[in-house]
């Protein structure tokens, strides 16, 4: 598992949070991430999954500081999802990022995190966010 490291090609250009190619899925604690991880890490493309506490949730994704409301727009569905995020990051929620190119591989790694319990996901492609269960 690696750890998460924000670059300029995970966002659009206005600087929300859209990881083009990647799955984000949260789980209700560290445990169940790192147990996630475990499996996915079995995955022939387990060497890009990506562990965000929830504190990294919150500065990185949400753009939160402290206590203060998310610096996005609140318009769209990019704002809408990375709002989610933070509702759960502050309730000490963490995440997993993995880099998928297909729906087989998304099934696979949501196959991971249905072991574990996960509180929400989703995926991201050229121009729609898909929901994950």
């Amino acid at each position: 598992m690696n750890k998460f490291e924000l670059t300029s090609s995970m966002l659009t250009m206005g600087g929300t949070f859209y990881p083009r190619g990647y799955a984000f899925i949260m789980f209700h604690n560290q445990k169940q991430a790192e147990q996630a991880a475990l499996e996915m890490g079995k995955l022939p493309f387990g060497n890009t999954v990506m562990f965000l506490n929830a504190a990294a949730v919150l500065r990185d994704v949400g753009k939160v500081e402290g206590d203060s409301d998310i610096d996005l727009p609140s318009v769209g569905t990019e704002g809408d999802t990375v709002r989610k995020y933070v509702d759960l990051a502050r309730k000490g929620h963490c995440a997993l990022m993995v880099k998928v190119d297909s729906d087989e591989d998304t099934e696979l790694v949501m196959q991971a995190a249905r072991t574990a319990d996960f509180s929400y996901g989703q995926r991201y492609q050229l121009l729609a966010i898909q929901d994950l269960e």
